[in-house]
């Protein structure tokens, strides 16, 4: 499988010139940047850690941009919202590190890498392997949230304070984003007349 074939370069072929890709590369990472702060501000305060739309935009990036670009789209969601930019869901600045859901925007970087890994080795093309990134990718964030909420709270409650209330809107998002994969694929391929394999 080759990194052609991730979504987004089926729809923007790559551009030949090494600073006009580059600057295609940019823009591509700064808009999954602000599609995550958006997303973000899509929520409900339900305790701690409110539901976001989040997830959904970081399994997203790493469907359609691949590993490293879906990354850096979140190392800089991260780096602006500790810088002061107003992106996260709840606070901003430095002091967000000191925050009970740091864990999970760390774990948005590593799922994002993992699902567009997936996707470059063409788990986008059959619903059944794009939903079993995002279950995968939707893991890796819970490894990092849950267990950097655990520091805040009782170890009996993590689960029922950080993870519980979100299986139900999290099986919505992850099957929203892996639908949108392989019917898009397919799309781009029969668009374009080239074969799906």
């Amino acid at each position: 499988m080759q990194k052609d074939e991730v979504l987004i370069d089926l729809i923007i072929p790559k551009q030949q010139k090494i600073i006009i890709a580059l600057i295609q590369d940019a823009i591509l990472v700064f808009a999954f940047t602000f599609l995550t702060a958006t997303c973000a501000k899509i929520k409900i305060e339900i305790g701690p850690v409110p539901i976001t739309g989040q997830t959904f935009a970081v399994l997203l990036s790493g469907i359609l941009l691949g590993s490293p670009r879906a990354a850096l789209s979140q190392v800089f969601y991260l780096f602006f919202g500790l810088a002061g930019v107003p992106l996260f869901a709840r606070g901003r600045g430095i002091q967000y590190i000191s925050s009970p859901t740091f864990g999970y925007i760390v774990g948005f970087i590593f799922a994002a890498f993992f699902v567009g890994k997936l996707a470059e080795k063409g788990w986008i093309k059959t619903f059944q392997k794009s939903i079993s990134a995002m279950i995968a990718g939707n893991i890796l964030i819970y490894a990092f949230g849950l267990g950097w909420l655990a520091k805040f709270i009782p170890p009996q409650d993590v689960l029922k304070v950080g993870l519980l209330p979100f299986l139900l809107g999290d099986a919505i998002k992850i099957l929203l984003a892996a639908s949108v994969a392989p019917l898009s694929w397919r799309f781009i391929k029969k668009f374009k007349g080239q074969e799906i394999k």
